[in-house]
């Protein structure tokens, strides 16, 4: 007997068993996934150069609470020889305490604890904190006066130790920490010719 041949047009598709399709999709999405290759990591550009003198002779900072604290002042910051001068008063401090007033790298006073303000900025270039001549100390009602100059540092212009735009930052201690950022301030150039 001999075979009966099926027409053409019926006979069945030849279909990939549902596996094998199965396998195929997964492994288009694997290599369609695959992580890109790592990248050369790039140095960070180098700092601005340093300027003898910036583009303004005047700033405010108006530094308000922070860390849960009642810590607010007003500083103005002039330029002068070999730096900036701050004067100003700072309230709401530990009655007869030891504070410190720094410049921090960011104007940016948004978070409650002012750690926004980013790290302690280094007008000088010297590379450490000056040790001692951003200490301030509060009289027994809290208020401490402030008179201090931020050496090789200047106002305006965008060099590298233009303070203008960053913050100003008390820190001090609260009831869990000592040496909490207690207040911030974003230093605001004045306009040319304000008093």
């Amino acid at each position: 007997m001999s075979p009966t041949k099926i027409p053409e047009r019926m006979r069945r598709p030849n279909f990939a068993p549902p596996a094998v399709a199965l396998f195929a999709t997964g492994l288009l999405a694997a290599c369609a996934s695959a992580p890109p290759a790592p990248r050369e990591p790039q140095a960070p550009p180098p700092p601005p150069p340093r300027a003898e003198a910036g583009t303004a002779s005047l700033a405010h900072a108006n530094l308000t609470a922070a860390s849960a604290t009642l810590a607010s002042g007003r500083i103005t910051l002039r330029a002068e020889s070999g730096g900036v001068r701050l004067s100003g008063d700072v309230g709401g401090l530990s009655r007869n305490g030891a504070h410190v007033l720094q410049v921090h790298a960011r104007g940016d006073c948004s978070a409650i604890d002012a750690s926004s303000a980013g790290p302690y900025f280094d007008a000088s270039g010297s590379g450490a904190v000056d040790g001692g001549s951003d200490r301030i100390v509060a009289n027994e009602r809290g208020v401490a006066r402030v008179d201090q100059l931020v050496r090789g540092a200047v106002l305006g212009g965008g060099s590298g130790n233009d303070i203008g735009g960053r913050s100003l930052v008390v820190l001090g201690s609260t009831a869990g920490a000592t040496g909490a950022r207690i207040a911030c301030g974003v230093i605001t150039l004045a306009p040319a010719g304000a008093p």
